[in-house]
Order: C-alpha cells, then sequence, then structure tokens
C-alpha cells in the first residue's frame, strides 16, 4: 500500500501539485500523507507568467477563492494572446498582428462559422473577430467578467498573468493549510535501493526523507528523474529553436495605467518577446535561440522594446531546455513540472502540464502498489501530450511568411515540421480542422485553438470543390452581423479591466469604468 508521497521541490510545480493531491488524495483524514521538501536557498523567480484556462477549474477544485489567488498573485485577467509581426516581417504589407482569443466559435443553431467564413460569408474580417465578440472586448480594455458573476465565472472565457513567485507562495499557505508538510532542508543526494527504485533523499539539515512515491519537481536539474534515475531527456531544438530568455520587470509609468488582458507576443529578429500586465508591473522577457542570436545581442532587442522604462533595470538570464522526458513516471518517481519536460511559453502551457500532470497522480494514483502498470500509462498520456503541444507550438513559427533572418528562414523549413503536423497541414488545404483530428485525452489545445492560429497566420483552405456541402450561407451571413453588434453592446455591460481586478483585490467598489 502506498501512504506516503514526497514532493522534492517547492514553486509553482511543487506547491501546485502538492495542493492539488492533498484534495484528490484526502490529506490529512486517513488518506495518503504528503510532505513537500525545498531548500531555504533557491528562490523562486518572479517573472511574470501566463496560464490557459484550465487553471481555473485547478484552482476552484483545491477551494481557493479567485479574490485571494489574484490578491496574493498580484495577478490579473488574460483573454487570450495577441501576436504580433509573426505572419510578416514589420513594415511589410498585410495585417501586423492576430489575435488567439479563449473563448469558443459561436454555434448558434449548431452552426460551424468556420466553412463560412473561408467562403467568405464574413468579410475580410479576421476570424478570431468575426466569430467572438473577445478581441472587440479586450481592445476596449474591458474584463472577461462582471464584478457579480461568481468565482471562476464568467462572459468570456479566460485565465490569468500573475508574479510566479508570488503564486507559489499563496499555493503554499493553501497546502499546508489543507495538511501538507511543509520542510526546509537541502536535498544533497538520492540514495537508490537495490531494486533501482529510490530509498531515500538525504537533506543536509534533517537526514533522510524516505516515501513510497517521490515526485521530482526540482526544475532543469531534474535531480531525481534525471541524475538519480538516469531517465532519458527527448531533446526538441530541432523542432524549436529557442534555448534561452531574458526577463524584466517593468513599472508601469502611473498606477492607474492600464492592464492589458491578454499577452502580447511579439516576434523578433531571433525569437519573441512576450509582455504581460500584472497589477502593479509588467513582466517583459526575450524567447530567443543562442544559435542566431548571442546573449547581449538579445539584451539590446530586449531594452530597445522596453525602452526608457527599463533603463536601469536589470534582466534575469534563464536558460531553456526545450523538451521532454521519455519516461516521466519511472519506478517509485514521478516528474512534474521542468523536471518533466519544457516547451517554450508561447502558449502558457508550462502551468497547464502541471495542472496535468498532477491530476493524473491523483486521480491514477496506485493506492495497491500497481506502479508498473501506472506509469505506463501516466507515461503514454503524458508524452502524447507533449508531442502535441510542440506540433501546435511549431504551428505558430513553420506558417510564416517572414524571410528577414536565417531564424524564421529555418523556421519556415519543412524538414523542422513533425511529421504528424505535416500529415494535419496537407488535409487542411481542403478541408477545415476538425475535432477528429484530435484526441481528446491527449490535448492542450481545442480545435478552435488551432483554427485561431491557423488562420491567423493566414494558412490556406481552398473549399472551392465543396461549395455545395455549406447550404446556410445566408444564415451565417446574418450570424456575423448578430456577433457584431452582440460585441458592440457588450461593451457597456463588462467593465474595465483594471478596475474590475481593484474591486475584486480590495473589496471595495470603485467606479467600474464601462463604454457608453
Amino acid at each position: 500500500m502506498l501512504k506516503n508521497l514526497l514532493i522534492v521541490g517547492g514553486g509553482t510545480a511543487g506547491w501546485l501539485t502538492a495542493a492539488l493531491l492533498s484534495k484528490l488524495l484526502a490529506t490529512g483524514r486517513g488518506g495518503v500523507a504528503i510532505t513537500l521538501v525545498e531548500s531555504p536557498e533557491i528562490a523562486t523567480v518572479g517573472v511574470g507568467e501566463g496560464t490557459f484556462p484550465s487553471i481555473r477549474g485547478t484552482l476552484a477544485s483545491i477551494g481557493l477563492s479567485e479574490a485571494d489567488f489574484l490578491r496574493g498573485s498580484h495577478g490579473a485577467f488574460k483573454q487570450g494572446i495577441h501576436s504580433a509581426d509573426w505572419v510578416r516581417a514589420p513594415g511589410t504589407p498585410g495585417m501586423p498582428s492576430y489575435f488567439h482569443p479563449f473563448s469558443l466559435p459561436s454555434q448558434r443553431g449548431s452552426l460551424e462559422l468556420l466553412p463560412y467564413w473561408l467562403l467568405g460569408a464574413a468579410g475580410d474580417v479576421p476570424f478570431a473577430e468575426a466569430v467572438t465578440l473577445q478581441k472587440t472586448l479586450t481592445d476596449a480594455r474591458r474584463g472577461p467578467k462582471r464584478i457579480a458573476d461568481g468565482d471562476y465565472e464568467g462572459a468570456m472565457n479566460y485565465a490569468y498573468h500573475f508574479d510566479a513567485a508570488c503564486f507559489a507562495q499563496v499555493l503554499a499557505a493553501h497546502a499546508r493549510r489543507a495538511g501538507v508538510e511543509h520542510v526546509l532542508a537541502t536535498v544533497e543526494r538520492v540514495e537508490l535501493g537495490e531494486d533501482g527504485h529510490i530509498a531515500a533523499v538525504h537533506t543536509r539539515e534533517r537526514g533522510a526523507l524516505r516515501a513510497d512515491l517521490y515526485v521530482d519537481c526540482t526544475g532543469f536539474r531534474a535531480a531525481l528523474i534525471g541524475e538519480a534515475l538516469g531517465t532519458r531527456f527527448q531533446g526538441m531544438n530541432g523542432v524549436l529553436f529557442n534555448d534561452r530568455a531574458l526577463a524584466m520587470q517593468v513599472p508601469y509609468a502611473r498606477p492607474d495605467a492600464p492592464i492589458a488582458s491578454y499577452t502580447i507576443a511579439s516576434a523578433q529578429e531571433c525569437g519573441w518577446i512576450w509582455d504581460i500586465g500584472l497589477q502593479q508591473r509588467r513582466g517583459v522577457g526575450y524567447v530567443y535561440s543562442s544559435r542566431y542570436c548571442d546573449d547581449a545581442c538579445a539584451e539590446a532587442v530586449l531594452r530597445r522594446y522596453v525602452g526608457a522604462a527599463g533603463d536601469g533595470l536589470p534582466v534575469q538570464p534563464i536558460r531553456l531546455r526545450v523538451g521532454y522526458r521519455e519516461t516521466p513516471w519511472f519506478r517509485n518517481c514521478v516528474a512534474v513540472g521542468l523536471a518533466g519536460g519544457f516547451v517554450e511559453p508561447l502558449e502558457s502551457s508550462g502551468i497547464g502540464l502541471i495542472e496535468t500532470a498532477a491530476y493524473l497522480i491523483g486521480h491514477l494514483f496506485p493506492h495497491g502498489g500497481e506502479l508498473a502498470a501506472t506509469a505506463r500509462l501516466f507515461n503514454r498520456l503524458m508524452v502524447g501530450r507533449y508531442r502535441r503541444i510542440f506540433d501546435f507550438i511549431k504551428l505558430h513559427y513553420c506558417l510564416t511568411q517572414r524571410r528577414d533572418t536565417p531564424f524564421w528562414i529555418d523556421n519556415a523549413d519543412p524538414r523542422s515540421v513533425p511529421d504528424a503536423l505535416r500529415e494535419k497541414l496537407a488535409m487542411w488545404r481542403t478541408r477545415p480542422p476538425h475535432r477528429l483530428d484530435f484526441v481528446t485525452d491527449l490535448e492542450m489545445y481545442l480545435p478552435a485553438s488551432w483554427q485561431y492560429v491557423l488562420y491567423g497566420m493566414e494558412f490556406r483552405t481552398d473549399l472551392a470543390a465543396r461549395r455545395s456541402s455549406y447550404p446556410r450561407y445566408d444564415e451565417a451571413q446574418r450570424e456575423f452581423r448578430m456577433i457584431r453588434e452582440v460585441a458592440r453592446h457588450a461593451l457597456s455591460d463588462l467593465p474595465d479591466h483594471r478596475a474590475l481586478v481593484e474591486r475584486l483585490c480590495t473589496g471595495v467598489a470603485p467606479q467600474l469604468a464601462r463604454g457608453t
């Protein structure tokens, strides 16, 4: 019987796993005893972090109120990703950006709008703007919900931006209240038994710590799953080239400055810059490839983007190891977070993968000791998800029309595109993506997300030969007009984003600015 679980490492990965497993495994009520050990010498980097909408269900399930979460993590709302200069280089004729909203395309009356958009029923309106209200609302700086909406509920689908270090502290306090034992100690070595399983982790301050199952949340170091157990890491730099990042914390020019409710992802010569809005500052960082750009050049690009607001501010360098563990659960150890793999943060998959791993551990937990069978199922589900996420992120790069630098030229080279993605793109030349193209239990991104990126990047799907299969053209035109009209009305119904965040965090009712 497995009764004791030891999480090695804190941060978002460790504490989110601890908080979720304390709920799923009934810690403190005769369930599994959960201990988290972290070193007091290792600090969490407080870069701005983005999430995917799945985080709302996770936070609700552990019983953390939305206001407490936003207040403690310095968080704000995120309704999508604004991608600038990905399709073509700056100054080139054509649309300079596209938007990936989190709300799904309208499907009133079971009418699927995508084929009719491809046939021209919406005119020259971009796909995301034609099928949802969300871009109109975010452009007007509206929040995704009304103050009267319940926790984690809103008119628009949404996620969050927050300070990663503060978020980990919020989760830690919540998990400790739920019964997770917290040990401050530095792990110096991992002891293996004769059967090759982990027998103990030895700490400087507390000696040996033993458990039935060990969760490795030690980040890129992968002290248990990698250093001690020697599992293979599958690098993916041949698909995604970026292996460095520089992060900066940029203050607002004034306390009441607007907060963007979307991630800004701005393509650069050798990578891209993230720009996310928190309550008191922006988190800005440059993700780039060392094959095409040295660190000094990268810092110059970042500082040029930030401008005078960044004068005198330090940058935090981050080395990225892009890829995944082929066996993230091996023997009595399971890797979560960076120890299990890393995909560049373009679509905020990092925390979503932590959520998935912790969810699987909790629901597949081998109470009776069935480690090998559980590990095989966990590995199949996690590795399958990683592979599909790599395909989705590569989609952003391989469809580019940019040919201004070697970085973008090489990204569009078909030899860097995974076979599975090449096959999908070939099929989508004559039909739009369909739910049957995706395996539900292995997908992080719904078909709509693929559609938003695919057609935001100006991919061409030719439906001329199938035009007769879509007889509801006039009805689709009316629906596109209705969406534009509803968007205008919604502007007067949803509050200003900053005002909404401040109201939720303080409980004080400022004037929630609305449209007219």
